[in-house]
């Protein structure tokens, strides 16, 4: 997409966030009918990913949840046009917060937020700066759209007090910033390849998962806190849940905690499967001597 194009897109997120919520929801399930439609690859993606993780489900039940999960991926592209432009107490109303948001606050070890990619991770992003006091930092890839990507950082971070920076940053800058007082802004739930990780079940299948949460946590002695984003129906806006500390976790076997990692994720995805991120190849990088998961899908 052209540089213009993507600044035309980036105009009419400013116009869309005078829209009710529920007007931009249902538009946005619109949009995913015809991004189902349209997106060839990423719906076979989607589809096999499904077909991996839910093998007892019959064919039908998983086309329904993959046609689902793009309608909630469309509207939560959309709702970014709230997140990005919309009043700040707009935004509290429509932001409910579950559990203890104030754990950074209260000082002590330093925190870091377990985030997996859910279709509303970017509401846990505007949540942490709007309802609690402790910068964040996170790490993102960087976009090819150079426009894009100014926009969203200057969208994510429009609140003030955090920081943003491209993957690939160096850890001793990371470190630094979370010995300042910085809480961490992890989504470690993609595959990034096989450096620093490690293969672990996720769904029954040896996924390739990243060993430095683990590492990290231990490292720093952090207390790890995980945090799901749920869009409600219609107009009713965004939970944010902030779990309790994970007990326990890290111990000395980063192994073993990179297996509980991918488990937990797996049961918070059972609550709202189509709600998870299933457009990613998940399963791309495979163990030595196993087939592309992603070639020759039978899956349309």
């Amino acid at each position: 997409m052209s540089e213009w194009a993507v600044r035309l897109l980036l105009g009419l997120l400013r116009v869309l966030q005078h829209l009710p919520l529920s007007v931009l929801a249902h538009l946005g399930r619109g949009l995913g009918v015809l991004l189902f439609a349209l997106g060839h690859k990423r719906r076979r993606i989607a589809r096999r990913n499904l077909e991996l993780c839910f093998p007892s489900l019959a064919a039908a039940q998983r086309d329904a949840m993959a046609r689902e999960h793009f309608k909630l991926l469309a509207r939560s592209m959309l709702e970014r046009a709230l997140l990005w432009h919309a009043p700040v107490e707009r935004l509290r109303r429509l932001i409910h917060i579950e559990g203890d948001i104030h754990l950074a606050d209260r000082g002590g070890r330093p925190v870091m937020w377990l985030v997996p990619h859910f279709v509303g991770l970017e509401v846990a992003g505007a949540a942490v700066q709007l309802f609690q006091k402790t910068p964040g930092i996170d790490i993102y890839q960087a976009q090819r759209s150079k426009v894009f990507d100014a926009a969203l950082k200057k969208g994510r971070l429009r609140f003030g007090g955090g920081e943003a920076h491209p993957r690939g940053v160096p850890i001793r800058l990371l470190m630094r910033r979370i010995k300042d007082g910085r809480a961490f802004f992890n989504m470690p739930d993609q595959d990034f390849g096989p450096k620093d990780a490690t293969f672990v079940p996720f769904f029954g299948i040896p996924a390739c998962t990243l060993l430095a949460p683990s590492r990290m946590a231990r490292l720093m002695d952090m207390q790890v806190q995980p945090v799901i984003v749920t869009l409600l129906p219609g107009g009713q806006g965004w939970r944010v849940h902030f779990g309790e500390p994970w007990a326990g976790w890290p111990t000395d076997d980063a192994l073993a905690d990179t297996a509980a990692m991918n488990a937990y994720i797996e049961q918070a995805i059972l609550q709202n499967p189509a709600q998870y991120l299933w457009v990613h190849k998940r399963f791309k990088t495979r163990p030595p001597g196993e087939p592309d998961l992603y070639d020759h899908n039978p899956a349309r």
